[in-house]
């Protein structure tokens, strides 16, 4: 005879607050409004996209999104292409294009007889720039490090991190 272990039940999960429960829930089901392709206001945008409602309005100020749609109240209303778009700023500022290049890369995205080359370009010059970037301050983190090695970090009043500091790092 053999014997059997035990057959263990998986444990439940400890229960949610009430706020958590809603919160998953309204993420797992999206509203009526965003399945119909209906246009919706700017919180629900900025939502969708992963935005603040804020940079909504800077984003559209600064022309990078265009034609946005008002309400008879003057109420923005966004569409599908709205949202994607604003998705497209964010991961684009996500990888620290700027503005400038943010606008010429959302150009050529709209254009369907863009030349890659010219995206390219663009991705290619940020790359040396956050290069340059890097390498800047890696050189600040080595002064960095060595004025700290030359800290003696006690109760004495002197310190060649100030020292450098005032000196405007000359010395």
């Amino acid at each position: 005879m053999s014997a059997q272990a035990p057959q263990r039940r998986p444990r439940a999960a400890a229960p949610r607050p009430a706020a958590a429960r809603t919160k998953a829930l309204a993420a797992a089901t999206p509203p009526a409004h965003a399945a119909a392709g209906v246009p919706v206001p700017i919180g629900t945008a900025a939502a969708r996209a992963g935005v603040s409602q804020r940079m909504v309005r800077h984003y559209e100020a600064l022309g990078l999104l265009r034609g946005v749609a008002r309400t008879d109240g003057g109420y923005r209303q966004y569409g599908e292409g709205d949202i994607h778009t604003l998705r497209f700023i964010r991961r684009a500022r996500d990888l620290g294009f700027s503005m400038d290049e943010i606008a010429a890369l959302l150009g050529l995205w709209q254009d369907q007889r863009r030349a890659s080359r010219e995206v390219k370009r663009i991705a290619q010059a940020h790359i040396d720039d956050l290069g340059r970037r890097i390498e800047s301050m890696q050189a600040m983190q080595r002064s960095l490090q060595q004025l700290v090695g030359c800290c003696q970090g006690d109760g004495r009043p002197d310190c060649p991190i100030l020292d450098d500091l005032a000196g405007g790092g000359w010395g």
